[in-house]
């Protein structure tokens, strides 16, 4: 069985990923009122943030969007993955542009409107993994976790500051980040079952050189 045959067959609570998408694309829901094994914890979720609930509804414009945020990701990691000699500051700020979109691609593809991500998780990286872990992600990486805290909001890491210190790196450097998003660029992949971008196995080749 391959990866992608995993995923896609996740099971959650004795109903598999697969099956819970697809009634998803027939019947959009509100998740208060949905009896799934996702509605528990997103309820949780909309309470500790203090989030309106989400209407979750799959459509081809999503999954569009989704595999482009997929594929925006992954070409936004080949700048860290082919190790450009980023300061700290720059690979943290790309760093979490490329885990924010991936996160993206996969609440996306689940059924997230995109207004609603915009509104309530924002530039948030962390905020974004406790969501898409929320529905089906599963990727419980504990550094993958902390490095997500460290982003948030990623936009911090691109801000000049003139008497303010700086924010705290968790003394990440790019040889621990590199791994880190790789795993979670695949972890989306396996999951939504996007294709990789055109040319993708050329510059992983490329940057391993």
């Amino acid at each position: 069985m391959t990866p992608r045959d995993l995923s896609s067959g996740d099971s959650t609570g004795g109903t598999s990923r697969r099956a819970l998408l697809r009634a998803l694309t027939v019947a959009p829901v509100v998740i208060p009122t949905i009896a799934s094994p996702w509605g528990e914890a997103l309820a949780a979720l909309h309470r500790d943030h203090d989030d309106e609930p989400v209407s979750i509804g799959r459509s081809k414009a999503g999954r569009s969007l989704s595999r482009s945020r997929y594929h925006t990701a992954e070409s936004f990691f080949t700048s860290i993955e082919a190790g450009f000699p980023f300061h700290r500051k720059e690979m943290l700020y790309h760093a979490g542009i490329v885990a924010q979109l991936a996160l993206s691609a996969h609440l996306l593809d689940v059924g997230f409107p995109d207004a609603w991500c915009a509104r309530h998780i924002g530039l948030r990286v962390a905020k974004s993994l406790a969501y898409a872990n929320a529905t089906g992600l599963a990727h419980d990486c504990p550094d993958m976790a902390r490095l997500a805290t460290i982003l948030t909001p990623y936009w911090k890491w691109n801000r000049p500051r003139w008497d303010e210190p700086e924010p705290d790196d968790g003394g990440f450097t790019v040889h621990q980040v590199r791994p880190l998003l790789r795993a979670l660029l695949d972890r989306v992949h396996d999951v939504t079952g996007h294709p990789r971008p055109k040319g993708w196995r050329r510059h992983r080749r490329e940057a391993r050189t």
